[in-house]
C-alpha cells in the first residue's frame, strides 16, 4: 500500500503544479492587460497556494514512500481539498462566481491547515 499511496499523492501533486504554472502563465500574459490589479492580485494568491501546497504535497508523497502512515495518507487529502476549495474559490471569484463563493475560501484554508498539523503529527507518530 505505501507505494500506491506515494504514487498517487506524487501524481495528485505533479497535476496540481502543471495547473498552478499553467495558471500562473495566463494570469501573467493573458489576463494582466485585461483585468484591474484588485483581482490580479487574488488570482496570483490563488495561484501562489496552489503553487505552496502542491509542493508540499510532493513532500507527503516522499514521506509516503517510506512511512504509510494513515495520518499522511490523510493529511495529503486535506491538503488536496484545500487547494481546491481555496484556490479554486478564489479563482471562481476572479471569472465572475457570485460573491457567495468566498465562503469557501475559509473552508479550504482550514483544510490546509489542518493538513500540515496531520502531517506533522503524521510524521512525529512514524
Amino acid at each position: 500500500m505505501t507505494e500506491f499511496a506515494a504514487r498517487r499523492v506524487l501524481g495528485a501533486a505533479g497535476v496540481l503544479l502543471a495547473l498552478a504554472t499553467a495558471a500562473g502563465a495566463l494570469g501573467a500574459h493573458a489576463l494582466k492587460s485585461h483585468w484591474s490589479a484588485e483581482r490580479l492580485d487574488v488570482y496570483d494568491t490563488a495561484v501562489r497556494y496552489q503553487f505552496y501546497h502542491s509542493l508540499g504535497l510532493l513532500g507527503i508523497g516522499l514521506a509516503l514512500k517510506t512511512s504509510d502512515v494513515g495520518a499522511l495518507r490523510a493529511a495529503a487529502l486535506l491538503i488536496i481539498a484545500g487547494v481546491a476549495l481555496f484556490s479554486g474559490s478564489l479563482y471562481a471569484l476572479t471569472l465572475g462566481a457570485p460573491r457567495v463563493i468566498g465562503a469557501v475560501t475559509p473552508i479550504g484554508g482550514l483544510a490546509l491547515i489542518m493538513g500540515w498539523v496531520l502531517f506533522a503529527y503524521g510524521i512525529w507518530r512514524s
